[in-house]
């Protein structure tokens, strides 16, 4: 069986009306989400799925260059892609591997007709652990009446991106106390903390805010810094006040042992879109697990990305794979924050969490099928998904892909 074409296939999901947030020191305004996966086909007809990094760059890479790598390849065991392809092309092509990776572990899997934890070791957890994940800038009251939705469903954990001011994300937390109860873990995604222009929270600001949680049931506090800062993590993390966690905007298994080695963080955090599938994945894991730190999968594609990161996930114990990031949209349930259909009707059979667990497919390769009638529902639309508007300085920042890249027109 020999392998035909390799194909990525962006999509896109435009919201039914610009969704305005309001942040301290500007608005932020969500156009739409994009969506990419990779197919592989081969001469038998069997075909293989992978989720990637939405984004234009990913699908150059791999419709230019690597179905080029793989056309008239005999399917089998695709462990040494990754390496081949980075010593071929460079780094700039990790994410774009990794993807394509994933597609070629489905393809061998179905031919092999087993699944693809088969390959890794198989299972150590039956199925995952996950957190409810949502919260996209809004006042504390609606923070807290959205966090108690989303947990009606069974979650140990809610998270949520806070960006009001120090006092109201403070209040924000106890609200969220006061609505969640006792056993319900919280996680504040602080990434906007750095990016609202003048009013950004600068190293004081943050140790107060952690402090003023500290005892109110915080499961980590989620990238306070900028990404690259490591020592301003590493310094913060000494001062035991919160758990840490980062790692979505690390690029290779390099940055993540600097992260994790050099004591960064309690939580790592990747997922296999962009962190080099599941042979980076697993090595991600890997480190956790020598170092004893602690994994949460960062997971915010299609319902595609999610199966592959609790297949791989699985694969590791869950003293180290501990945590499933599961957005919840407001397509399933009009409580929750801005809606996403495409994620879920790309993969119809994708198994849905049942009280806060997700339960791990059964089938071949995936363990899913792959939806390819959305391509005429969701043609791929150029330009942003999200554009960012700063009071001071005043500013425009347009966004492309999932981390947060300047859109080239726009910016």
């Amino acid at each position: 069986m020999k392998i035909t074409e390799a194909k990525a296939i962006l999509l896109s999901y435009l919201m039914p009306e610009p969704v305005r947030l309001s942040f301290h020191g500007g608005v932020r305004t969500i156009l739409k989400r994009d969506a990419l996966y990779v197919k592989v086909s081969t001469d038998s007809g069997l075909c293989g799925f992978g989720p990637g990094a939405a984004s234009e760059n990913t699908a150059a890479i791999v419709n230019d260059k690597l179905s080029e790598m793989l056309v008239g390849r005999e399917v089998g065991n695709p462990s040494g892609f990754i390496t081949d392809t980075l010593s071929q092309l460079g780094m700039h092509a990790f994410a774009a591997a990794g993807a394509v990776e994933v597609a070629l572990y489905d393809l061998w899997g179905k031919a092999e007709g087993c699944s693809v934890t088969e390959f890794f070791g198989g299972r150590k957890q039956d199925s995952v652990r996950c957190y409810g994940s949502a919260g996209m800038y809004q006042s504390a009251e609606d923070y807290a009446a959205e966090a108690a939705s989303v947990c009606e469903a069974g979650y140990e954990a809610y998270k949520y991106r806070p960006a009001l001011g120090p006092e109201e994300d403070i209040r924000t937390v106890e609200l969220m106390r006061e609505a969640l109860g006792p056993d319900v873990g919280i996680c504040m995604d602080a990434h906007a903390w750095w990016r609202m222009g003048d009013k950004s929270y600068g190293a004081d600001t943050i140790e107060e805010v952690a402090k003023a949680v500290s005892g109110l049931g915080v499961t980590w506090l989620e990238e306070p810094f900028p990404v690259d800062d490591r020592s301003a993590y590493a310094a913060f993390r000494k001062k035991n006040i919160v758990p840490l966690a980062a790692g979505e905007h690390e690029h290779d298994l390099a940055g993540f042992k600097q992260i994790v080695e050099g004591g960064c963080v309690d939580f790592a955090q990747a997922d296999v879109s962009h962190h080099g599938g599941f042979s980076g994945l697993s090595g991600i894991l890997g480190l956790c697990e020598k170092s004893k730190i602690s994994f949460a999968f960062h997971n915010w594609g299609t319902a595609l990305e999610t199966v592959a990161d609790a297949l791989i996930g699985s694969c590791f114990p869950r003293e180290t794979a501990a945590w499933l990031e599961y957005p919840e949209y407001a397509h399933r349930d009009s409580r929750f924050m801005y809606p996403y259909g495409l994620s879920d009707e790309l993969v119809p059979d994708a198994p849905r969490p049942v009280n806060g667990e997700i339960a791990l497919p059964d089938g071949p390769g995936l363990g899913v099928s792959v939806d390819e009638q959305v391509l005429d529902k969701y043609p791929y639309q150029r330009g942003p998904w999200s554009i960012f508007e700063l009071e001071s300085p005043p500013s425009k920042l347009a966004l492309s892909g999932d981390h947060a890249l300047p859109w080239s027109d726009e910016a």
